[in-house]
């Protein structure tokens, strides 16, 4: 799962499962003015993405709609791929600051239980806030690179999962919770897009059932 706002003050290394550098955009801003031609560019794409789907991304309208020629946008991002995966790590970093605050604290199976809760309720009403997100992941879905970088994402939170864990469980190995916590994370992923495929009634019980079913295995020894 992953659960956007700001970014994390640390950045867990991914380079065993990051894709490669193709689909990486060509220029990192450094002035203002750049940076600010690339936040449009990616807020026009994830408008675009919302209203149409990421299948249907095209990076000629997306230079339109930004104001600039298709050349300038080739400057920023050799293809759509690689909007996507800026979009994609934008969730991401903001998504680890959240989980990282509510799980480095965690010392007991009391506040286990409590963080990780609070963390599927931030994370739904995120989901059904901004269901581009989906979008953004099934554009993810349709790329081998970009498909190494969501696992690689959720290995990563699986692991502060698995810390928290074994903190919890009385100082274990978070090795023995490891293979356990990275599943519980990757299927996340599928419960929240699952719940905000239907009805707000039924997403709700989706989401309380996977609550249940983790909390099982997470509380678990």
């Amino acid at each position: 799962m992953a659960i956007a706002r700001t970014p994390p003050s640390r950045k867990p290394s991914i380079s065993r499962d990051a894709p490669a550098e193709a689909s990486l955009p060509r220029r990192a801003p450094v002035q203002q003015r750049s940076r600010e031609r690339m936040d449009k560019i990616l807020a026009v794409a994830s408008a675009l993405i919302g209203s149409k789907g990421s299948d249907q991304l095209k990076m000629g309208e997306v230079a339109e709609q930004a104001g600039i020629s298709i050349g300038s946008l080739y400057q920023y991002f050799p293809d759509k791929s690689a909007i996507i995966r800026s979009l994609a790590e934008r969730y991401s970093l903001e998504s680890r600051r959240c989980i990282e605050e509510a799980l480095l604290p965690v010392t007991s199976l009391a506040g286990l239980e409590a963080a990780y809760g609070s963390l599927i309720d931030v994370y739904y009403a995120l989901f059904k806030a901004e269901p581009v997100m989906r979008d953004i992941w099934s554009g993810m879905q349709a790329d081998k690179q970009l498909m190494a970088l969501e696992l690689a994402e959720s290995r990563l939170c699986g692991l502060m999962l698995a810390q928290a864990m074994a903190r919890a469980h009385d100082g274990k190995d978070p090795a023995i919770y490891a293979a356990r916590a990275f599943m519980i994370w990757q299927l996340g992923e599928a419960a929240m897009r699952l719940a905000i495929s239907v009805d707000e009634k039924e997403g709700d019980a989706i989401v309380l059932a996977f609550r249940q079913m983790t909390l099982r295995e997470i509380l678990t020894p």
